[in-house]
């Protein structure tokens, strides 16, 4: 029932219906935003993302072929998008005097409480430092809590191929955490 009125208000997009488009916006753009924000890790890009993702729905909604569910489509688009925007900042750098910590500012995710942002920067840099499918699966996981088989369909695996991703992600993080906070081993 969901899955269809989210597949209507992409066909009324692709016929340039701006409520259906702003509609799914509302749905959609705070997931987006977030998703945004766990690759780039400042707000500005992430906003500049979750618009490209926006721009992009919007103009390829007629094109939107209904093989996989709406949300996958966006996310797999998001994902996209961020990496895209990664990829440019790293071959336009900022003019800033020192980006080893500007690049990661005080986090400032929705969902980190003040008391932990020293601590949620150094967990979002061992993320961000991860192979790209383990980061990619990570995040959808355990930072967006979107269920294994959505992963499954947005990175176009197989199920057990998310789940050995989303185990060898926590190994290799908790092998970062380790060495930065050696007396909470077990």
């Amino acid at each position: 029932m969901f899955l269809g009125r989210h597949h209507t208000l992409i066909h009324a997009i692709g016929k340039g219906d701006r409520k259906a488009f702003r509609t799914l916006y509302d749905l959609f753009s705070e997931q987006v935003f977030n998703l945004a924000l766990s690759y780039v890790h400042n707000r500005k890009d992430a906003e500049e993302v979750t618009q490209d993702v926006f721009v992009s729905v919007h103009r390829n909604a007629a094109r939107f072929r209904g093989e996989a569910a709406v949300s996958t489509w966006i996310y797999r688009i998001a994902i996209n998008k961020a990496l895209n925007r990664i990829e440019k900042n790293k071959r336009t750098p900022s003019f800033q005097a020192d980006s080893t910590d500007e690049a990661w500012p005080i986090f400032d995710h929705p969902g980190v409480v003040l008391e932990n942002k020293e601590r949620a920067a150094y967990l979002f840099r061992a993320i961000h430092a991860l192979p790209e499918k383990q980061k990619t699966a990570f995040i959808l996981g355990f930072v967006e809590d979107l269920p294994r088989q959505e992963i499954a369909d947005v990175m176009e695996l197989s199920l057990k191929a998310v789940e050995s991703l989303l185990q060898r992600a926590k190994a290799n993080l908790r092998k970062k955490l380790e060495k930065m906070y050696p007396h909470r081993r077990k």
